[in-house]
């Protein structure tokens, strides 16, 4: 069964990829009520983990795309969350994102854009959200992007 997300993200030429395992001690999401809580999710492609430091060498458009890969991947768990099933979601409720950046970089909110306008564009009105963005010195293996989300499910 295809849902009327996943034809939309085709319309857009994305297709979900597997939900990545956990790299750790934890779990992929974590559902309470009609809350889903997914565990960050580490900027990565078809070509592997998208690393680099904004602010030094990566641009701000560069990390837009690694938050956009971040938002799929936390699309992907949600399906896995859903039973399979993308049009149990009701609407994202909240986008936390961390920059891998330098103390001079203030551009984070415009890195993280590139997650929440994917959702937007991918859900509409469902996918509009609060949210946190913020610079970590480091993120785990490089990345440039992590981002974890909660969604509110049927």
């Amino acid at each position: 069964m295809t849902s009327a997300i996943e034809k939309r993200l085709a319309d857009m030429g994305v297709t979900l990829p597997d939900a990545p395992a956990p790299a750790a001690n934890y779990v992929p999401f974590v559902q309470v009520g009609d809350m889903v809580h997914i565990s960050g999710q580490i900027a990565s492609d078809a070509d592997g983990l998208i690393t680099g430091k904004l602010g030094d060498g990566m641009t701000t458009a560069e990390g837009a795309g690694a938050a956009r890969a971040c938002a799929i991947a936390l699309l992907a768990q949600l399906k896995v969350a859903c039973g399979g099933d993308l049009d149990r979601l009701r609407r994202v409720v909240k986008l936390t994102g961390f920059v891998n950046s330098t103390p001079e970089f203030t551009e984070q909110p415009q890195v993280i854009n590139g997650a929440s306008d994917f959702m937007v564009e991918a859900l509409g009105e469902a996918g509009r959200h609060a949210r946190a963005a913020v610079s970590a010195p480091s993120l785990p293996m490089g990345v440039a992007v992590e981002i974890d989300g909660l969604f509110q499910i049927a």
